[in-house]
């Protein structure tokens, strides 16, 4: 009987890791939706939206930088051996790097980078952040 639930135990944790670890489908141009997103500029005010800009512009050299950096990670595991979870790792280390900037960012910056995150997923054709973008903003 124990040997039989051993068994059974490694078939469930064998499937378990291999549907985490198989390659994603990543979209055919995710690395040229890449290279535009780093070339574009970001937090500019958007017009019939709520977004007016940064309510700290003097940040947006350094959040530009660390959205670029973060691109550069995805960018970087598009070329290796993608999966759902390295670009939700990616995510939360984007993410995490912004904590630095965390007291001087009003609700509507977070949405904001949290926004730019989704076009990330979206260059690559990630479907979710795993709960990643909610619990951080």
């Amino acid at each position: 009987m124990k040997s039989l639930f051993t068994l059974m135990f490694i078939a469930v944790m064998t499937t378990v890791c291999a549907q985490e670890q198989s390659t994603m489908k990543v979209n055919p141009d995710a690395r040229q939706k890449l290279s535009q997103f780093i070339q574009q500029s970001k937090f500019d005010g958007e017009p019939n939206t709520s977004f007016n800009g940064l309510s700290n512009p003097k940040l947006k050299p350094q959040l530009n930088a660390l959205l670029n950096l973060a691109a550069k990670d995805f960018l970087a595991t598009v070329s290796m051996h993608p999966t759902e979870k390295k670009f939700q790792d990616n995510i939360k280390k984007g993410l995490d790097r912004f904590n630095t900037y965390a007291d001087e960012l009003d609700t509507e910056d977070k949405e904001r980078i949290c926004h730019y995150f989704e076009e990330l997923m979206d260059c690559v054709g990630l479907q979710s952040s795993n709960g990643l973008l909610n619990k951080w903003i």
